[in-house]
Formats: C-alpha cells, structure tokens, sequence
C-alpha cells in the first residue's frame, strides 16, 4: 500500500520569502480564500493584476470568492441578448447566433460601434471579492518593506497555512484555513503587538468592476452598502450591491469598530481567533471556535487524501519523476479547493476573475472530468444539477436555432446566460461533455441504474440536439454543418465541415446515450444509431487524420484537438492507430507551442497513451513552455497579469495520468495499462476502471 500521508507530505508547500506569483489558498471547492505572505490579504493591492503591471512584475490577485457570489451591472439601456444576433448561412438556411461582440473592445469601443449590448452580456454577470481580510499596524495597512518573511507552510494534509513573520521587528504567527462544510474562515493571530494594541485585523468589503478582470473597486464606497448590527454574541453585516446581496458574519475573542465598509476585529490580549463565514443568507448556527475549524480541516482534508486513487512515483530513477509527481499532488489540491463546487468553475478558479468571473463549458471536462477517474466521483456531481437546473435554457437555445433537445451554450454565469463573442456560441464541443459526465459517474457507479436515473434527461435531450445538429449525406453518412467552430479555433466557423475531434466525440456520445436507453430496456431512435454510424473519422490521403476533414487542412497553432480524437475520446476501434500515431508524431514536431494552452500538453500524452507510446505522454507533460510551467503553489500558469492560472492545464493533468497510470478500456473491452519507459515506475492504487 502507498503511505499516502508520506507523499502528500513530501509535497506540502513551503516559503521563506513572499511569493507574489504563486500565493496559497484555503478553501472548500464553494469558498476559497487566498492570502499573501502574511496569512491575510494584507498586501492585496499590491498583488492586484494593474499594480503588478506598472511595477512590471507577476503577481496573481487576492481573492476571496464563492460559487453563489455573482452580480450583474445595471442596465439602463435595457440591452437583451437578441441584441447581439446576426444571422448565419447554414444548409439548413439562416440561423442567429449572439456574435456581434469583437470581445478586444472596450465599452467605450462597442458603445461607439453600436456593440453596446455585446459588451454588457460579456462583462456580465461578474464574481465578487467578497471580502479582504487583512492586518493594521496602529490603524493602518503596514508598509510591505515593514514586514519581513520568516516561513509559510501550507500544510497539504490539514489544509491549515501558518505564517511566521517580523512586522516592525516584532513576531506574528497566523494560522488560516477554510471550513470543509460552511463557507467560513477561520484566523487565528498570535503576537505581542495584539496586547501591545497596536495589531488589529480588517474586514473590508469592496465593489466590484464591470470588466474582463473584475477586480474589487475601493473608490466607490456610494454604489453599494455594509449595514451592521450584533447578533448571537458574532457581528453581522448585510452587503448590497444593486441587486446582488449577500451576509457575513465574524465571532470569535475580539471586538468590533467601524463604519461603513471598513471594520477592526480587535482582541483582549495576545491572540485573536477569528471565524468569518459568508452566504447568501446565514444559517441561525454561529460558528466561533477558529481551532474547532482546524480540527474539522484536518479531518476533511485527510478523508480527501485516502479516498480514491494514490500514486507514488518515488521508485523512479527519471530525474523528472518527483517534478510530476509534485505537479500531481497540488493538482489535486488545487482543483478540489477551485473546481469541486455546484457550479463549473471559472478558469481561473475561486482566486480571482477571468472572462469577468464566468465559466466556459468546453472547459468544466477538463477542470472536473478527473475526479471520477480518481475515484471521487462525487466532486463531479456536485456541479451536474446546475445542468439540470438551465435544462430550460438550453432547450430555448435549441430550439431558437431550430434544432431539437438541449444545445448547452459556452460562456455563461449561474443562469446560463450566453455571453456573445465571434467563437463562442458556434462552439459544438461542449455538447457532449454532459453525456461523458455521466457516463464517467455510471462507470464508477456500485449502482450504475441509479446513475442513469438521475442523468436520463440530459443524456436524451443531449443526444437529440447532436442527432439533429448532424447532416445527412447521400451516401449514408453523416455530417457536422457549418456554422461551426472547432475546439481548435482557427478555421473559422462559416465554413468548416467535419472536424476530426468533434465527429468522434458527437459519434462516441451518441453511441454511450444509445447504450444507457438499451440498458433501460428503452426503445433506442433509429435516427440516433444513423447519425451515430455515419460520422466516420476519415483518414487523410497522405495517411495522417486532419483536424479538419472537408475540405482536409491542418493549421499547427492553437489546439492540436485532432489529437483528441483518440484521448478524450476513449478507443471505440473507429480511429485507426497507425493513422493517428503518425498524425501525432507530426504534429509534435511541426506544432507552435508558444500557441498551445495548458491542456495541450497533457490531451497529447492522453492520445499517446492509447497508443502506447507512455514515453511521448510523458514528454508531453514534463515540456518546457510558458503555458506548461506549474508554479511553486502547484498553479499552471498561463497568460501573466491576465491570466496568471489556469486550472483546465491541472485538471488535464490528472485526467491524463490516470490513464497512464490507472490504465484504460481497450476498443476490444479489455483492461489497458501503459508500459512505462527505462527510469519510471509507478506504485498506483484506486484507480476505478473507465472507458
């Protein structure tokens, strides 16, 4: 058996100095709470992404951010989505999309151009920094060159930070960590300076921007409101920002003053313990004992670790081996804290706002596919029911379109509003996704008819707008119409025909949504099994897959989505491996991969892998690039300053060494376990089959 604790341990996160690129987070997978070197937020402006880019240096912005906390703009024009339409020529005849936004303008631009309306639905709704908690030395912020670093830990087995630090040459310890079942904070400061009345701790509450970034806004103290009152020995404050609302909440050994959105918690003595929770409307429990939060930390997070699989590379003489085993570790880590909540997460996490805080569907498989293939399945399911619960919009979007079933849209906030840009409501590949969700839950399911009980509606209204999406050939074929953007976004969507990955996803889907209704002893649509045979996969003349197949072309930048044909896309036989082997090869050697993305990297070691070739996967992962380097926090970086993590490139990397290392469901149905190269071996355990 693997000593679990061991490796975990191995991996925990430790600093002797501030560490702006790559600060640590606590956090439950519904609130995260990310801290500087102090175990606050005490230095969140400087970390914020504009003053880090006039000192042009990288640091990642400071938030304090929930699953449910969401606010839209006002709207005094009265914009509407259907502002943002324009039609499309399809062989169908026309069809209107939300498009007309150029998403490199700026309010003033769209406004000036008559996009005002593309701006609001791309700018809205934003996710709010709900709160900064941070320190004051004698009744304001410290300095940073006041402060000097000692050690940080983030202790990956407990969950719990503790920093040590000098703040005019005086020691402070804080302690920090997140309730694994309340959105709650839990702070525990110790010093001389708590008794000496010159350390306090401050809660401020900002407004929010109505941007790309979202950052909290501190020169607006009118636009919104912070109402105050005690209440059950804790201090209550009700937030409004036009119409988003919501209450937090502070107990624990201090007292309390202020006004308006800025409040001191300050103790009797050397230590101030601290439990700060948040919600859209509090429960009648006060949570007030911080170490009682650690204690409950502690238990979570160890559950989290010994449950489902474990993977031990230690054995390895590959000198890469503990690098990707580290990046492992925090993976788990990171998406568990950002990627497990009830709505998909945003890129960038519950650290700080990207695409103004929303979420992009084509993105959730690779934030959360993972978790089922590690066998925590349930990490996944927390998020489907939000599918369920816009089932009704994405059946509007459908049928607006004139398609049957349910067409899920791409960019949205919690209400499943489509944001308009050029690419992403002519995206297909997010569509089956919701049918692989399900079925990874029904393939590591004890009880798989359950499963298909519970996902039987999106798996059917999924498969009805794919069958209906698909056009029908003369010959028995069937075929992917324009207008269409691939995953790989560079073909244009007027007229792209075929895209190798997405014909084998749409096939693949519709050939598990078949299976569930035949297991059900439904009747299973004719139609269904027609389309599903007539998406073939087409070799190319020169014996290679091209990402495009009608007309055939392959543009080696952006995504090398062909790949996914057979990765994402478990191994049915369709895809001939001879043919793909040699498409891979070349495009790792003729790929731009300064153009690549996060989850470039572990798709080709994915596509790899069902081919056998473990050493190219491991290649793929361990490559040096900017978009595949993973920070000392375990972050996959990707764009400084506008996107400083990317949580698809962690998840991706799970996904991809569980098939690596769990194995795989060969086409035939037999068990499937890459041979490793000279200098790694691998100690794998709970790794549930899977497709």
């Amino acid at each position: 058996m693997i000593d679990r604790e061991a490796v975990v341990r191995r991996h925990s996160i430790r600093y002797q100095q501030p560490e702006p690129e790559a600060p640590l987070s606590v956090g439950n997978g519904e609130l995260a709470f990310t801290v500087d070197h102090t175990g606050l937020q005490t230095f969140a402006d400087r970390y914020e992404r504009d003053a880090a880019r006039e000192r042009g240096e990288a640091a990642t912005p400071l938030g304090t951010q929930a699953q449910w906390g969401y606010h839209w703009a006002p709207n005094p024009e009265g914009y509407r989505l259907s502002d943002t339409s324009e039609a499309y020529s399809s062989p169908r005849g026309p069809i209107q999309y939300p498009t007309a936004y150029d998403f490199r303008e700026d309010r003033a631009a769209s406004e000036a151009s008559g996009r005002g309306a593309g701006y609001y639905f791309w700018t809205n709704p934003q996710r709010l920094h709900l709160a900064r908690i941070g320190l004051l030395l004698d009744g304001r912020a410290p300095k940073w060159d006041q402060v000097r670093a000692r050690s940080q830990e983030l202790d990956l087995w407990t969950g719990l930070v503790v920093s040590h630090f000098d703040l005019a040459g005086i020691g402070v310890e804080v302690r920090t960590a997140v309730d694994p079942d309340r959105d709650a904070i839990a702070v525990e400061v110790a010093s001389p300076l708590l008794a000496d009345g010159r350390l306090a701790v401050e809660i401020a509450f900002p407004y929010v921007q109505e941007s790309f970034e979202a950052p909290p806004v501190w020169d607006r103290p009118e636009a919104h409101s912070t109402s105050s009152r005690s209440e059950a020995g804790a201090q209550v404050w009700d937030r409004r920002l036009d119409e988003a609302t919501y209450q937090v909440r502070a107990a624990g050994t201090f007292a309390v003053t202020g006004e308006g959105h800025h409040w001191v918690l300050t103790p009797d003595g050397d230590t101030l313990r601290a439990v700060v929770e948040l919600a859209p409307a509090l429960g009648a429990e006060v949570l007030d004992d911080a170490r009682a939060v650690f204690d409950r930390s502690a238990r979570g997070w160890e559950q989290f670790w010994t449950r489902g699989a474990a993977l031990d590379l230690d054995a390895s003489s590959d000198p890469r081996a503990r690098e990707l085993e580290r990046r492992i570790v925090l993976s788990q880590y990171q998406t568990a804290v950002h990627c497990s909540g009830s709505t998909p997460p945003q890129e960038t996490g519950l650290v700080c706002n990207s695409w103004g805080g929303t979420f992009h569907l084509e993105m959730h498989w690779w934030h959360a596919a993972h978790f089922p293939a590690w066998g925590r399945p349930e990490l996944l399911e927390r998020s489907l029911g939000w599918y369920a619960a816009i089932l009704p919009v994405a059946r509007r979007i459908a049928a607006a379109q004139g398609f049957r079933g349910a067409r899920w849209p791409k960019h949205v906030g919690p209400e499943g509003v489509e944001s308009p840009n050029e690419i992403g409501p002519l995206l297909l590949w997010q569509q089956p996704h919701v049918i692989h969700y399900a079925e990874l839950l029904r393939a590591s399911a004890a009880r798989p008819g359950t499963v298909r009980d519970r996902y039987r509606e999106l798996v059917d209204e999924t498969a009805e707008f794919l069958v209906s999406f698909a056009l029908a050939g003369s010959d028995g074929s069937y075929h992917l119409p324009p207008p269409l953007m691939p995953a790989q976004e560079v073909y244009g969507a007027a007229r792209t025909w075929d895209p190798l990955f997405e014909v084998s996803y749409v096939r693949w889907a519709l050939q598990v949504a078949l299976g569930w209704r035949r297991a059900d002893g439904r009747e299973e649509p004719s139609e269904w099994a027609q389309v599903a045979a007539g998406l073939r996969p087409v070799v190319s003349d020169d014996g290679h897959y091209d990402a495009v197949q009608d007309p055939p072309r392959t543009v080696y930048t952006d995504h090398p989505a062909m790949l996914g044909a057979l990765g994402v896309v478990p191994d049915t036989g369709a895809i001939d491996h001879a043919a793909m082997l040699r498409t891979l090869e070349r495009a790792c050697e003729r790929w731009e991969w300064r153009s690549a993305w996060g989850w470039d990297f572990p798709m080709i070691a994915m596509c790899a892998t069902r081919l056998g070739r473990a050493d190219i996967a491991l290649d793929a992962l361990l490559r040096t690039e900017d978009k595949n380097t993973f920070l000392a926090n375990g972050h996959n970086r990707q764009v400084p300053h506008r996107m400083p993590l990317y949580l698809p490139g962690n998840g991706a990397l799970l996904m991809a060494a569980a098939l690596l290392f769990g194995g795989w469901t060969g086409a035939d149905g037999t068990p499937r376990r890459a041979d490793l190269p000279t200098g790694w071996a691998a100690v794998a355990e709970g790794f549930p089959a899977r497709p």
